[in-house]
Order: C-alpha cells, then structure tokens, then sequence
C-alpha cells in the first residue's frame, strides 16, 4: 500500500520560513516524479513544484519561483519544499504527490498518488 505522509507545517509569520517533507512508502521512490500542490480555501489545487525521479529536472510555479525550493533523497524516499520569505497568500493545505513519469513536470490530474495534506498558515 503506498502512503505519502507529509509533516513540517504549521503556523509562521509573514517572511518567515518553514521546510516540508512528504516521506513515502509502498512504491519504488526512485522511479517517481514528485510533486507538491496546495489548495487554500475555496480555490483548487495548484501545483507548486515538481521534481523528476532523479532531481535533475524541476518545475515553480510563478508563485514559488525564488522563495521555494523542492528537493529528494531517494535514500531516504523523502521529498523536501524549503519555503523562504513567506506571504499570507501562500496559505493553504500542501499536500504532496507522486507520478510515474519521466518528465520533470506533472499536474495534480496526472499523479498517481498523493499524500493527506499538511496545513500552512502565513499570518501577516
């Protein structure tokens, strides 16, 4: 059974910053694109970053580029989001995802799996 299990997020202020991780089992890590996506309230789930099997190739949103970074240690089967220079707009449940793809790229239609969400709130 394969299980995504985020931690790391909680309650920050403005400019502050806060590291993810999504530890993942059941599956062979290494052959995944991961990927985290985020949902705030009333909206739907966007992508924020993607990372490919091998951490050679990523993908930012607008929104992430130059504040987030995504990373992997599939000795670990871990997939990390460094979060900088936090906004209250970047608040929303973060729910981290996989697909088996060779591409660096997935959209949450595509992934295969995904993991409970871990709540982010930025206050201001």
């Amino acid at each position: 059974q394969v299980q995504l299990v985020e931690s790391g997020g909680g309650l920050v202020q403005a400019g502050g910053s806060l590291t993810l991780s999504c530890a993942a089992s059941g599956l062979t890590f290494s052959r995944y694109a991961m990927g985290w996506f985020r949902q705030g309230p009333g909206k739907e789930r966007d992508v924020v970053s993607t990372i490919s099997w091998s951490g050679g190739s990523t993908y930012y949103a607008d929104s992430a580029k130059g504040r987030f970074t995504i990373s992997r240690d599939n000795a670990k089967n871990t997939v990390y989001l460094q979060m900088n220079s936090l906004k209250p707009e970047d608040t929303a449940v973060y729910y981290c995802a996989a697909d088996r793809t060779l591409a660096g790229f997935f959209t949450a239609a595509q992934a295969d799996y995904w993991g409970q969400g871990t709540q982010v709130t930025v206050s201001s």
